[in-house]
């Protein structure tokens, strides 16, 4: 029996049967009206459109700068266009806000789900199961807003009738109705996935997970206990009952990323892409448009390798870039195509508290000899994919460097992250035959690039957007998540316990021996004294860089402000209190025109 994922189609769909084969069949309607719900087709036809519209947003350029510039993690890339969430100056109602309005139509449509569910003609289980994954996905949406927006508008009946009139209820009922979803959702959701909703959709331990993020998040508002014991209990009931839901670290870290572990045991929760042009969104040997749905994930911190690899190329020690003539890289799947929108953060302090210091190297990744979330997450060496023969005496050749190449085998470019004698011509007293690019000349247009996303099976056409899933949560932030709770709730022990988890798992090389991987384990060891809020913050930069997740884990932790004032010196100079808050979308306080008008945030 063969079943397609459910939320990989467009629009609304109907599930029909074919003797023992299911499939998904595309039935798109240009309205939801309430007779549409009066048919499981429609049910599961309204779940399957909000599942598509979140694969509309995670992967896409504009809401992945949403969610991840502006924080210590990300800088600009030499292509990044100035937009203004990398630095908040020029940052308003009309250039932030890429998911509010799907957000708030897809809360409509589960309400919908929600009301007419309830009496549609099917099995009491199956009707359960539809009930709980509209109730996961409108507490989804909802925590999403709350976090960005804070107050919102709050919605349960299904609106059928328009109106120009609007008001935002507090952040406290929003986050009333999330946990009472969730914990509903979790009550009826199965241990694993089931049809139809296979691969990696919404489950009781994601749905425990992101009932846990909600009390610790609203813990973090109202600074109280119950909430961050609550979150910590659920948190280690997910780990207690791992094997029943399926779910547990890989070994090496690096596996997580391996494309043929997408849906492993480690990927809780998934928003699906693929090929099958008959959804719309790809067409073979196509390239990436930026259109809606695609995701463009493995492109967005790619530098411009194929152009800045030239034969003998170097960087001068002022940073100036001498192309020497043919590149040694040519665009391929393996390292991706070259965005360059963002960068990690490896500015280099020259004064004040970090003076010496880059968030990259000397506050996130810092014991890179045992930790191995660096060189999983990162290229740093890059192989050369393309022949090219250089004489010493070659016109364009002004480091008198003569070779051949050999492709797969010779190095192109290496990144080191420690700085290097004699570079960049040498290393030490030895001519190297690539471009060698220590941390000091680092910057927006030469950087390790993150490839624990990129799709080397995009054969066709590398230019094509990823098919790839973009992985919302993974198993390891149950631990992180749990170790903040704890810590939160005064039991530095057992967040201490939970990290040290995780961190013993960076400490496995395949490439060490036995004995190499105990004394790493020991050296990633911490203790309870060892714990506190920017310790979990830079270990959820090790262990989630680049996930989706970085603005608001700051602004959860209310640490946004201070961190980027310390570590982004872009950002640093605009930042504000207010930025805590995102600016509400221009659109809605204009559309409001009935009763009071809708109000902005402060400072916008």
């Amino acid at each position: 029996m063969k079943t397609i994922k459910v939320w990989s189609i467009i629009g609304l769909t109907a599930l029909l049967n074919t003797g023992c084969e299911k499939i998904l069949e595309e039935k798109p309607q240009s309205q939801i009206v309430p007779s549409y719900f009066n048919s499981p087709s429609g049910v599961l036809g309204g779940i399957a459109g909000v599942y598509n519209d979140i694969r509309g947003q995670w992967g896409t350029e504009g809401f992945t700068v949403e969610m991840q510039a502006g924080t210590d993690e990300f800088l600009q890339g030499a292509s990044s266009g100035g937009v203004p969430p990398y630095t908040y100056n020029g940052l308003n109602s009309s250039n932030f806000g890429s998911a509010w309005g799907v957000a708030f139509q897809d809360i409509n449509t589960l309400n919908g789900v929600l009301k007419y569910g309830q009496t549609t003609d099917l099995p009491e289980a199956t009707r359960k199961q539809y009930l709980a994954q509209a109730k996961f996905l409108r507490a989804f949406w909802y925590f999403y807003l709350v976090q960005t927006w804070g107050d919102v508008p709050l919605s349960t009946e299904f609106i059928t009738v328009p109106s120009q009139a609007a008001a935002r209820q507090p952040a406290a009922q929003v986050y009333e109705l999330i946990i009472k979803d969730l914990t509903e959702a979790a009550a009826d959701l199965p241990n694993v996935p089931t049809a139809p909703f296979l691969g990696k959709a919404a489950t009781k331990p994601v749905a425990q997970l992101l009932l846990a993020k909600a009390y610790l998040t609203r813990g973090w508002l109202t600074n109280t206990a119950a909430d961050f014991a609550q979150s910590a209990a659920i948190c280690a009931d997910i780990i207690a009952n791992k094997a029943a839901y399926g779910l547990d670290l890989w070994q090496d870290f690096g596996d997580a990323f391996v494309p043929a572990n997408d849906y492993g045991k480690e990927t809780m929760f998934v928003s699906d892409h693929m090929l099958d042009p008959k959804y719309g969104y790809y067409a073979v040997g196509a390239a990436a448009g930026g259109g809606a749905a695609q995701n463009l994930t493995p492109w967005f911190t790619n530098w411009n390798y194929p152009n800045n690899s030239g034969i003998n190329s170097f960087k001068s020690a002022a940073g100036a870039y001498v192309n020497s003539g043919t590149s040694l890289m040519i665009r391929d799947s393996q390292y991706g195509r070259p965005y360059t929108r963002m960068r990690p953060n490896s500015y280099k302090w020259p004064s004040g508290a970090n003076a010496g210091k880059n968030y990259f190297l000397d506050q996130a990744f810092t014991n890179r000899t045992v930790d191995s979330r660096f060189i999983n997450s990162f290229y740093t060496v890059y192989i050369s994919n393309t022949a090219v023969t250089n004489t010493a005496t070659a016109a364009n050749n002004s480091r008198g460097i003569s070779y051949t190449t050999v492709v797969g085998a010779d190095t192109a470019v290496w990144l080191p992250d420690f700085e290097v004698a004699g570079a960049p011509q040498f290393i030490g007293t030895r001519p190297f035959k690539g471009l060698v690019v220590p941390p000091s000349l680092w910057d927006n247009g030469i950087f390790p690039a993150l490839k624990k996303f990129m799709d080397p099976s995009r054969g066709a056409n590398f230019n094509d957007p990823s098919t790839r899933p973009c992985v919302l949560y993974r198993f390891a932030d149950v631990y992180l998540t749990g170790a903040e709770a704890y810590l939160k709730a005064g039991d530095a022990t057992k967040a201490a316990a939970l990290l040290n988890t995780v961190r013993q798992r960076a400490a496995f090389r395949k490439t060490n021996t036995a004995a190499q991987n105990a004394a790493a384990v020991t050296a990633m060891t911490i203790t309870p004294a060892d714990v506190t809020v920017d310790f979990i913050l830079d270990e959820r930069t090790r262990e989630l860089f680049g996930e989706w997740q970085r603005w608001h884990d700051l602004v959860r932790t209310r640490s946004l402000v201070r961190r980027v004032k310390a570590w982004n010196p872009e950002a640093a100079p605009y930042i504000q209190d207010y930025h805590m808050l995102r600016p509400i979308p221009q659109a809605q306080i204009d559309r409001v025109v009935e009763g009071p008008k809708f109000p902005q945030n402060p400072g916008y």
